[in-house]
């Protein structure tokens, strides 16, 4: 599969970056003044942004100004080698451009175009740009996180973000399975707004049937209980008795207190749910006696889900993680060996591979324009007139402002 990728930030490259990770061929449209907007993201190492790093692995970077007459052909000239189109423009200005899909179409009909907006291409807030951030308040996240009474709280990722990505990411490879089937392409509409309401489903079910309006849980679940953080000596655990069984296993086996089996508050989960503060009372004096670990240990062997409440550094040094190859590491020409998350889905068959990492700016321009015909004075008149930008360019520019800069000093 051929990806033209002309997204940027986020949602589009995380996208990108998954195709990328099974296999496709994908080639990063940056813009010729700075790129990838997330270039411009700290940290930095040796200059380069680390953030860009993580979501931008297996691909090559070309630099076109998609204003100019010249820039605007080699990116066609590009889409009619392509299978797939991704772009994450504020809808309208991929027409003013000339690059949307009714224009692409007519260059290659099977092409598969896929845009990521804030509210998508129809409606009336189409217009608007499209944030994660806002997305979290317009779909109701943000009153169901953190605690009932307090302000209201975003979630610690950018949720809808990655979420996109993941939805086009697999509406791609739908699409692109009809267009092997029927050689059509089509265009397919992303939007940050909608992507997460699906996930909403135990709040759906009592809205829908009983007009109950979800409220903001803290650290409890919305239906089960107990399915929360609960206090240990040492700290925090999440504890999860979603069904009778394990909670009765919890009673006996774990907290060894039978008698929470018959305690009328205690019978079902509607009533533990109902009951919820004097069950989480009752569960952590028995905590409190013990470490977290212990408690753990515990749960594990009478089966009942639990686990520890890690910090990022905690999480990504876990040796289960390690064991499943989730953390990978990586040699950049700039940035020198650095890790990045690895790949979620084990194939039996056609496993994804890092194969290289995140390229630098303008790092495949040339070698681009070469395959499509050009020369080196073609690439020369280009870069002069500013339709195209190389990696030469780029850093011969660093090196003359680093000189103006010790000049100056």
């Amino acid at each position: 599969m051929k990806v033209l990728d002309a997204s940027q930030i986020m949602a589009g490259p995380y996208c990108t970056m998954v195709l990328a990770d099974l296999g496709a061929d994908v080639m990063k449209v940056e813009k010729v003044n700075g790129g990838d907007d997330s270039r411009q993201m700290g940290p930095y190492v040796n200059g380069e942004s680390t953030c860009f790093f993580q979501i931008n692995r297996n691909k090559q970077s070309i630099a076109l100004n998609l204003k100019s007459e010249e820039g605007k052909e080699i990116f066609y000239k590009l889409a009619k080698e392509a299978d797939v189109v991704v772009e994450n423009y504020r809808p309208g200005v991929t027409k003013s451009l000339g690059i949307d899909y009714e224009s692409l179409k007519k260059i290659n009909p099977a092409l598969v175009y896929c845009s990521i907006s804030g509210y998508g291409q129809t409606g009336p807030y189409s217009h608007k740009g499209g944030f994660d951030l806002v997305a979290q308040g317009m779909t109701g996240l943000m009153s169901m996180t953190g605690e009932k009474g307090m302000r209201p709280m975003k979630s610690g990722i950018a949720v809808y973000d990655i979420g996109a990505g993941i939805t086009a990411a697999y509406s791609i490879l739908a699409a692109y399975i009809h267009k092997m089937k029927t050689g059509k392409g089509q265009h397919l509409d992303i939007a940050l707004a909608e992507i997460g309401l699906p996930w909403f489903t135990w709040e759906a079910g009592a809205y829908f049937a009983e007009g109950t309006i979800p409220q903001a849980t803290g650290w409890r679940h919305r239906v089960s209980a107990p399915y929360q953080a609960v206090k240990t000596k040492s700290g925090y655990m999440m504890l999860g008795c979603a069904n009778q069984r394990t909670w009765e296993r919890f009673c006996i086996e774990v907290a060894e207190k039978p008698e929470w089996i018959t305690d009328p508050r205690y019978k079902t989960n509607l009533l533990r749910n109902k009951h919820v503060l004097e069950l989480e009372e009752d569960i952590e004096e028995v905590l409190m006696r013990h470490e977290t670990k212990y408690w753990i240990d515990r749960c594990e062997k009478a089966g009942v889900p639990a686990g520890p409440i890690n910090n990022f550094a905690e999480a990504v040094q876990d040796p289960h993680y390690d064991a499943r190859g989730m953390i990978e590491e990586v040699e950049h020409p700039v940035i020198g060996k650095m890790k990045m998350i690895g790949i979620p889905t084990k194939f039996s068959e056609t496993p994804g591979k890092v194969r290289t990492a995140s390229p630098l700016f303008g790092q495949d321009t040339v070698a681009v324009l070469e395959k499509l015909g050009y020369d080196q004075d073609d690439i020369t008149k280009l870069t002069e007139s500013g339709a195209v930008k190389t990696m030469e360019d780029t850093n011969l520019m660093k090196k003359n402002e680093e000189k103006g800069c010790r000049n100056h000093v």
